[in-house]
């Protein structure tokens, strides 16, 4: 299996668990194996150490220099359109559509079962058309 995201200065990382969970931060420095040294300019993150466990790494690299300070790296996150470009991708429309389900109540939940019974209900009409069509031209 070939990687091709590595840990990398002003790698763009996807905090998975712990109190900044669900937020973007950007790599300023490597620690060592098991830590780096993040900043979150646009999305709240204030510059710490944060273990490599926490962070899934994304495809975007933002260029700032080794331990850049952080007005460098907000002006290299805006400059690259990370949130934009981050909103487009499938992976935070996913968790965007997790986020809304966890949250919908009963209610919700009663009305999309009607709705997919809806359109279920319109397929096989649809389907039954088809298969008559086809049947009476053999």
């Amino acid at each position: 299996m070939v990687f091709k995201r590595f840990v990398e200065i002003g790698r763009v990382a996807y905090v998975a668990f712990g109190p900044h969970e669900g937020k973007l931060v950007a790599i300023v420095d490597v620690i060592d194996q098991n830590r780096a040294l993040v900043d979150g300019p646009c999305s709240g993150v204030k510059r710490q150490s944060m273990p490599f466990k926490c962070m899934q790494l994304t495809d975007y690299v933002i260029k700032v220099p080794h331990s850049a300070r952080q007005k460098y790296v907000k002006r290299a996150w805006e400059k690259a359109e990370v949130d934009k470009k981050w909103a487009e991708t499938s992976w935070a429309k996913k968790i965007e559509a997790r986020q809304k389900r966890a949250k919908m109540t009963d209610f919700d939940r009663f009305k999309v079962m009607k709705a997919k019974k809806m359109r279920n209900k319109i397929i096989k009409v649809e389907v039954r058309k088809l298969q008559k069509a086809a049947a009476k031209k053999q």
